[in-house]
């Protein structure tokens, strides 16, 4: 097998950092990839010392911390362990993490919803105790003291009458020997006393990736085997009616072309199918895909046209709907009186488009498949192999690499089942490389939506009445091709959870049928909800003639735990008591957000302005305040972002305020230059020429960004930035031209 080796500015950086450069004691990728054995985090599973799942010490000091959740630049790989060593008191410096593999027994792998920290919080306090307990109670047995005379002082357990101390390493072997405590006899340690909680730290992952040693999915290797690219189907749901494969097989270095069978049922996580091209380097690959001839059958989406469905959405958003929550009599309210403002907004499909696209490489040999990928979710990996091959669960290990990005697209795993069905048919380990015009056109794409808003004011300005409707082809499609209302959870990402202090209020969601994939991206429904919401109150606001943070306290109303009585809503997964809907918490952050950007006391030329909006997502309140510039010839300039977040209790706050500052760029890519469309059933776009994002002339220049300090429990950190940031934009857009804004996405036609 040839290889080819490209000079890159990843092995640039190899060869020119110096040898002292900071290198990580576990490797991702061993020198045979070939899975033996069970699947198991070795250095854990066999240390001197490894009270659970999540945590082993050896002889010499060594603690070793297993990250179960998947790293995309959110850092929950480097957070999560945190949390454990800081509980258990370990010296960071000599902590190493291991990258765990899909595993039932971690619970929860999926890196996705933005839940890490708040779903393994406890998990993570509770391991680093029971281990501090038992090496206290190791170190009391061996001085023959009262545990209670011992305390743990960085990586050593000190007798504090005497000043005698013992390192975790040499504690360990006797520590292994003593019972797992209860986890009520667990004391943990007050939060005047963390070392790492609440501090901030890079990622753990930083010096490997700034000197290009990181090892993300297009790394990973094993022997013997050989490249893979796929024609895919164009529309979803198409079948190969034919193909010519003679030109392909004529290209150096292509060896032969297998077919991949079409989906059955509902497409879920399956592989469209296709046609793979198979060579021994990925441009031999590639350019043997090109020489393919395919005629394809493309079946019913090839009638699908974005424009006109468009126009479906929008109709049917002005049609009395599914209700999803109803509060007071809004059509009395209607009825009633008062001036009857209304107005539609529209955003179109977007896709995930990460730095990095996919790539997978599988074995399936003996019955059994090892696969290494960019994965958010190596469980759906080894669920979603496992039904494609035929086989259990059980044999199927996937490792997991860094992701080059991932916003959602990469827990999503037919990437990974195509490996491994190819391996299966070749004989031989087999790595599929998706191009970034696979990336664009084959994705599971953030759903198209129309929402209708009406609202009747009083004589203030203030609503009596207020209607919001929604319509998009739901997530819940991927399973049941004929699902076509949102999924209770959708609905609860802004539209059933909406704040505002009215009397007659009501939530509605019309019917509407996916013809492409439709999946999650970061803060899924949460985009277009918020967008109608937040600009629509803004445009209320103008309409009365009022301030927008005045007019949106009145909205909020006075300090209270929204009633969510008989709305089905399942609070991002947390416990409504531990996680309420607090419209103090919501006012504190847009009062900041006010305060922080001098809201009011600024005087802005002509084309300049801001604009304002707050939004709680994943548990998180968070507000934004988006100046602009607009030129002439309609080119948005975005001067300064201030942005408030209230997230609990912050595990990392250096990392979390990295997360907003994306978000603002993520925002930006999205209100600007969003949007995927189809044109009989095929997706138009194909690369960033015509899917572009956000570059540095187009990003904010300056995003401030404010950590409230809270004693509430974690919340959501990646994705909440996201939904306010693209109404405040658009806000201040306004307040900048007077031209409003109530489709994505933005361009130069519309502003000029």
């Amino acid at each position: 097998m040839s290889a080819i080796e490209n000079v890159s500015r990843r092995g640039f950086l190899k060869g020119v950092v110096s040898a002292g450069a900071f290198v990580l004691s576990v490797r991702y990728l061993p020198e045979s990839l070939h899975a033996e054995g069970l699947p198991g985090n070795t250095r854990i599973d066999h240390a001197a010392f490894h009270p659970g799942i999540f945590l082993g010490i050896e002889p010499d000091g060594t603690v070793y911390i297993v990250a179960h959740r998947s790293e995309m630049g959110t850092t929950s790989r480097t957070s999560l362990p945190l949390i454990l060593a800081d509980e258990l008191d370990a010296d960071w410096k000599r902590v190493r993490l291991e990258q765990a593999l899909g595993d039932e027994r971690y619970g929860s792998q999926n890196t996705d919803g933005s839940h890490s920290i708040r779903e393994f919080f406890e998990t993570m306090r509770k391991a680093g105790a029971t281990a501090r307990l038992m090496l206290t109670q190791a170190a009391a047995n061996q001085w023959k003291v009262s545990p209670d005379e011992c305390k743990a002082d960085l990586h050593t357990i000190v007798h504090t009458a005497t000043g005698r101390k013992l390192g975790y390493g040499e504690l360990a072997a006797a520590a292994s020997k003593l019972p797992v405590p209860k986890p009520e006899d667990l004391k943990f340690k007050p939060k005047s006393a963390w070392r790492y909680i609440g501090k901030g730290s890079p990622s753990y992952d930083l010096p490997q990736v700034v000197t290009g040693k990181a090892v993300y999915g297009m790394d990973a290797r094993m022997d013997g085997m050989v490249y893979a690219s796929i024609e895919r189907p164009p529309v979803l749901g198409g079948k190969v009616k034919s193909f010519d494969d003679k030109e392909a097989l004529k290209v150096a270095g292509v060896s032969r072309t297998v077919s991949v069978e079409p989906f059955q049922g509902a497409w879920g996580f399956q592989p469209l199918g296709g046609v793979a091209v198979i060579a021994n380097n990925t441009w031999a690959a590639f350019q043997g895909r090109k020489k393919l001839r395919v005629e394809w059958e493309n079946g019913p989406n090839a009638g699908y046209n974005s424009g006109a469905y468009r126009k479906e959405l929008q109709e049917k958003s002005r049609t009395a709907a599914k209700v999803a929550r109803n509060h007071g009599d809004v059509d009395a309210g209607f009825a009633g009186g008062g001036k009857i403002i209304e107005a539609d907004y529209y955003v179109p499909h977007l896709a995930h488009a990460a730095m990095e696209p996919l790539v997978a490489v599988a074995e399936f040999r003996n019955g059994k498949v090892a696969a290494w990928a960019p994965t958010q979710n190596p469980q759906a990996v080894q669920e979603t192999v496992a039904k494609a091959c035929g086989i259990a669960k059980d044999d199927v290990i996937c490792h997991v690499t860094l992701l080059g990005g991932g916003f959602g697209r990469k827990s999503k795993p037919d990437y990974v089942a195509e490996a491994a069905l190819l391996s299966k048919k070749v004989g031989r380990p087999v790595k599929v490389v998706w191009t970034r015009e696979d990336d664009i056109r084959f994705d599971f794409y953030h759903s198209v939506a129309a929402v209708y808003m009406k609202a009747a004011v009083d004589s203030s300005g203030k609503p009596t009445a207020w209607l919001q409707r929604t319509v998009f082809p739901p997530i819940l499609s991927m399973n049941n091709p004929n699902e076509d209302h949102a999924a209770d959870f959708e609905m609860g990402m802004g539209m059933t959870d909406v704040p505002f202090d009215i009397p007659n209020l009501r939530v509605e969601n019309g019917a509407a049928s996916a013809h492409v994939r439709i999946g999650w991206l970061r803060s899924v429904s949460n985009i277009y909800h918020a967008f109608a919401v937040q600009t629509f109150a803004d445009e209320l606001a103008h309409a009365a003639k009022r301030d927008p943070v005045d007019y949106m306290l009145d909205l909020i109303g006075p300090p209270r735990i929204v009633d969510m009585a008989g709305v089905a809503n399942p609070n991002y997964g947390g416990d409504y008591e531990q996680y309420p809907n607090d419209t103090g918490r919501l006012r504190k952050v847009l009062e900041m957000a006010a305060e922080k950007s001098g809201w009011g006391k600024r005087k802005f030329a002509k084309g300049a302005g801001m604009g304002i909006a707050v939004h709680r997502s994943f548990l998180t309140y968070v507000a934004n305040v988006v100046e602009v510039q607009v030129s002439d010839d309609g080119t948005i300039h975005i001067p300064r972002v201030e942005t408030v977040v209230d997230a609990g209790l912050v595990t990392n706050p250096e990392t979390a305020r990295s997360q907003f500052e994306g978000a603002a760029v993520f925002g930006t890519s999205i209100a600007l230059m969003g949007s995927i469309t189809a044109t009989d059933g095929a997706i138009d776009q194909s690369n960033f020429n015509n899917y572009p994002v956000a570059r540095m002339k187009e990003a904010p220049v300056r995003t401030n960004v404010h950590l409230v300090e809270s004693d509430a429990p974690p919340a959501g950190i990646g994705e909440p930035g996201v939904p306010p940031f693209i109404p405040a934009l658009c806000n201040a857009i306004f307040a900048a031209t007077g031209k409003r804004v109530r489709e994505l996405p933005l361009n130069k036609m519309k502003l000029v």
